[in-house]
């Protein structure tokens, strides 16, 4: 199965500003879930929200989540199913942390929850400058996993 394929029959579209492809599978007072899609032509660019989510790998090529804390650490999570290769099918990112996310290989289908559910008010494209200077470490990384125009 391709990506596109993938994308088709899950009804998924592409997520303004932020990169990917996605579809709201659940969404009440109390919590909402998504499908979300990364393909090697695109990427989730840096972005923080304002409540915790939490990522699910549901299949195709493991995918890397970038974190950096708002403490000034970071960490690689794989998201995946090879465990012994430090691979996770869960990642939880607390509020407040800058996430951004790619495949590993051809497509990745992940999903993500979130309690509260999510709101744009809670949501914060990064802007590249802002982070370089907080964490000059990850250079590299800010500079393939941002946008300066929206997707």
């Amino acid at each position: 199965m391709t990506g596109d394929e993938v994308a088709g029959l899950l009804g998924l579209a592409p997520l303004a500003g932020e990169g990917g492809q996605w579809a709201q599978t659940w969404r009440d007072e109390h919590s909402s879930a998504i499908y979300f899609l990364l393909q090697p032509e695109d990427f989730s660019a840096f972005h923080r929200l304002s409540g915790v989510e939490v990522y699910h790998f549901y299949g195709g090529d493991p995918a890397e989540l970038w974190l950096l804390e708002p403490h000034g650490s970071w960490r690689l999570a794989t998201l995946g199913l090879d465990l012994r290769a430090g691979q996770r099918p869960v990642c939880v990112v607390t509020a407040g942390t800058w996430q951004a996310s790619r495949t590993t290989g051809a497509w990745t289908l992940l999903g993500t929850t979130m309690v509260p559910p999510f709101s744009e008010d809670g949501f914060e494209l990064a802007a590249p400058g802002e982070l370089l200077a907080r964490y000059p470490a990850r250079a590299a990384e800010i500079a393939a996993l941002t946008r300066t125009t929206p997707s």
